[in-house]
């Protein structure tokens, strides 16, 4: 059954901190490919904002999945391969 609007599926803090660790990206890195600022990218890794619990939007974690598959850009009609090597899992972050 299709999703009732809530977001049961979302996405936890170490979840998304994980998924950029598999990725082997730097936060700017990710922050870049998703279209975010790196501060974005703290905040979703560590859950909160100014002590306010911070939800990764659905785009955020359906832009992640695309990447993870290796999808780079769709315009609606064409898919755009993910290319290039984005560091090491080693990033200090």
């Amino acid at each position: 059954m299709p999703n009732s609007g809530k977001d049961d599926g979302a996405m936890t803090s170490s979840q998304f901190r994980a998924w950029r660790k598999e990725q082997g990206l730097r936060q700017k890195e990710a922050a870049d490919l998703l279209g975010l600022k790196k501060r974005m990218i703290q905040y979703y890794e560590k859950g909160e904002r100014d002590g306010k619990k911070v939800a990764i939007p659905k785009t955020v974690r359906l832009a992640c999945y695309a990447l993870a598959k290796g999808i780079a850009d769709f315009d609606g009609t064409d898919v755009t391969a993910l290319s290039g090597d984005f560091g090491s899992l080693d990033d200090g972050d």
